[in-house]
């Protein structure tokens, strides 16, 4: 699995330095469910992608949900296990460690940058 680079072009802050790309049915399928932690820095870009279930996941996440411009459209906050969060205006999402939203400050409107990182 590829990785990129996720910065808030907005804001001037990083999302993720590390963040796995499932841009494959397998790879959305699965997404974080085999995770016991997803540790500061990292992250899951699903795309093409409009809600997400934590269904079976060990932890809360936050969720960005991305145009195909890569805008944020629509941001969840801290979504504990057993949730579904939709967002039909959505092309992808980025699933992050909890409370990085909230560290970065990231909100609607924002604009996402994606690099990738060399080596993967």
């Amino acid at each position: 699995m590829h990785t990129i680079r996720v910065h808030n072009v907005t804001r001037q802050t990083i999302l993720a330095e590390y963040a796995a790309v499932a841009d494959t049915s397998s790879k959305r399928r699965t997404g974080l469910l085999k995770h016991d932690v997803l540790p500061a820095g990292e992250g899951l870009w699903i795309v093409p992608c409009e809600a997400v279930h934590t269904f079976w996941m060990k932890f809360p996440i936050d969720i960005v949900y991305l145009s195909r411009k890569r805008k944020v459209v629509k941001v969840a906050r801290r979504v504990v296990p057993w949730r579904v969060s939709i967002c039909l205006r959505a092309h992808s999402v980025l699933e992050l460690p909890a409370g990085t939203i909230e560290a970065t400050k990231t909100a609607r409107g924002d604009m996402l940058e994606f690099t990738p990182v060399s080596g993967t």
